[in-house]
């Protein structure tokens, strides 16, 4: 770790995933001791000083009411906080699905903000998908169509709990990135769900993502959540960071820091998630 100061620090959750729940041994995920987990990593953040904590979605998993138990534990963060919504936040009653945007608090389903130079782009990957929408939507039939289309090419993340952005959200995201460069800003694009490397968990139009981000040299990093176990590659300009899952194992966490410096990010990983440097 460098002895100088970074221009800031936030904190990074992924997949809490609560819920009073028996857990699935399956796939090694304990719903239920993820309250325990949040106010661990609540107590680090607040023992730093941060310009915000971002949590990238799956908040809780599937049951409304989880909502009630969430939130007074962020509510004892002292630092801003900022959420995405992943497929499991809307695992909800269908007459529900309208209102998880304005539950969580979020200024909408996507967003952006701006910190000391940097532009952080908030995607909402349910844009597009199965389980943000009730039967018989458009958004829904598309994600059918995305899968389809990635099953016949031979791709793996054609699965049902995948997403994809629409091409309005697209088009603001292109708008956004613009922007950002007009304005010497370097930019974080944040979202549920990853693109890089290939992973049976990216997003569904993830090679188009990657295709539009590749034309910015000032997008510095990618983070997402979604795949538990965590992944990190480099593309062009890019660092795409998946941080592992807070809801896996009985009793250890996962939850970082991120220090932003003018030439380098520094990555300070906590229980599962590990440490990285990444040059700019």
């Amino acid at each position: 770790m460098s002895f100088t100061e970074p221009l800031f620090r936030f904190g990074v959750i992924a997949d809490p995933q609560y819920a009073p729940i028996e857990p699935n041994l399956a796939l090694n995920r304990y719903p239920a001791n993820s309250l325990g987990k949040l106010q661990e990593a609540i107590a680090e953040f607040n023992r730093h000083d941060l310009a915000f904590v971002v949590t990238l979605g799956d908040i809780i998993d599937g049951i409304w009411e989880s909502f009630d138990a969430v939130f007074p534990v962020y509510e004892t963060l002292h630092h801003p906080r900022h959420f995405l919504l992943g497929n499991h936040d809307f695992a909800v009653a269908p007459e529900r699905l309208s209102s998880v945007v304005s539950r969580v608090g979020m200024p909408a389903a996507y967003y952006d903000f701006a910190k000391d130079g940097y532009r952080f782009i908030a995607l909402d990957g349910n844009d597009v998908s199965m389980h943000a929408w009730p039967e018989g939507h458009p958004n829904r039939q598309e994600a059918k169509q995305w899968m389809k289309a990635l099953d016949a090419a031979g791709a793996s993340n054609g699965k049902r709990w995948n997403g994809a952005i629409g091409s309005a959200q697209f088009l603001w995201l292109r708008e956004t990135l613009e922007r950002a460069k007009v304005d010497g800003e370097k930019v974080f694009v944040l979202n549920h769900y990853p693109v890089f490397p290939v992973n049976d968990h990216n997003a569904f139009d993830s090679e188009q993502i990657l295709d539009l981000l590749a034309g910015y040299d000032n997008v510095i990093a990618y983070f997402s959540g979604h795949n538990h176990h965590g992944n990190f590659g480099a593309r062009d300009s890019t660092y795409f960071v998946n941080f592992k899952g807070m809801v896996d194992t009985p009793d250890l966490n996962a939850y970082a820091i991120v220090s932003a410096y003018s030439d380098r990010l520094e990555i300070e990983g906590f229980g599962r998630e590990g440490d990285r440097t990444l040059p700019l």
